[in-house]
């Protein structure tokens, strides 16, 4: 697992890919410090970080198109398989070196708020618990780019996919507003993504009888509970769109709380992509 997260690094950093994705992180920081610090005189450095939070459509992309994609269409995953070490490490090995490319400007940026507070009154435990809300966003981010290159050996497509996804999740809460909040809608929605996890296990297995036994019991319960009772629905929709929505807890840190189930939920949306991940990879090998 080291090995494969070290010739990870040692690419990253022999391309231009650690430094583009480094240097556009931190000028984003640096025109939100300039904007809200400086310029408007606010002492709250999480501000900046809320204000960067965007800049994930664009880093996470760079990072993470290559990963697995460029692996594909090089044929060079078939080395991957015959090394002496489970799918699971690689999987790790990789996203260890993705982590540590973005705690490397992180590391720059956590100097700010100790800086700023030499010239005003900044509080430290806000600043740093937002810092630390950040970096689960890009760590559960960079899980689910990784899985993103994993379908397919296109780059551009890879990178695509991840802005696509990261957009949506960020205006999810503002789109959640605009959705309506019908039973009808809500229960069809669900009933969409229970076919959509059935066809996602067939993606990772080429097992029909797998993704129907998964699939179609989850179609089943949405349209039983809907019989039985249409009144749970009412509204449902927005607010899944809502509670799925990971730069919305982000805001809870800048807003001065420390929210452990958001470090929970950043952690398993990271494990549960990581997983997928891992299911992808192993579907080429046997195939």
């Amino acid at each position: 697992m080291l090995a494969v997260c070290k010739h990870e690094l040692r690419m990253y950093f022999q391309t231009l890919t650690a430094y583009v994705f480094g240097a556009f992180l931190l000028v984003v920081v640096g025109i939100g410090a300039m904007l809200y610090n400086l310029q408007a005189a606010v002492s709250n450095f999480e501000y900046v970080l809320s204000f960067s939070s965007l800049v994930f459509a664009v880093i996470v992309p760079i990072l993470t198109m290559r990963t697995l994609a460029e692996e594909r269409r090089q044929r060079t995953d078939q080395l991957l398989y015959s090394l002496p070490i489970s799918t699971l490490q690689v999987i790790l090995g990789k996203y260890l070196a993705l982590l540590a490319v973005f705690l490397a400007p992180l590391c720059l940026i956590a100097v700010y708020p100790l800086v700023f507070a030499q010239f005003g009154e900044v509080y430290l435990p806000t600043s740093y618990g937002s810092l630390l809300a950040f970096f689960l966003l890009g760590a559960a981010l960079l899980a689910v780019g990784l899985f993103l290159s994993s379908l397919t050996e296109n780059q551009g497509f890879a990178a695509g996919l991840s802005v696509a996804v990261i957009l949506f999740n960020y205006y999810s809460v503002t789109l959640s507003e605009y959705v309506t909040a019908t039973a009808q809608a809500s229960a069809l929605a669900l009933f969409v993504l229970a076919a959509g996890a059935g066809l996602l296990v067939k993606a990772l297995t080429r097992s029909e009888n797998l993704a129907i036994a998964v699939g179609l019991p989850l179609m089943a319960a949405v349209v039983i509970v809907y019989f039985l009772d249409a009144g749970l629905f009412e509204g449902l929709l927005p607010d899944i769109m809502s509670a799925l929505s990971l730069f919305e807890r982000l805001n809870v840190f800048v807003n001065g709380v420390f929210d452990l189930t958001a470090v929970v939920f950043y952690l398993s949306v990271a494990a549960f992509f990581l997983f997928l991940s891992v299911q992808s990879l192993e579907k080429r090998r046997y195939n």
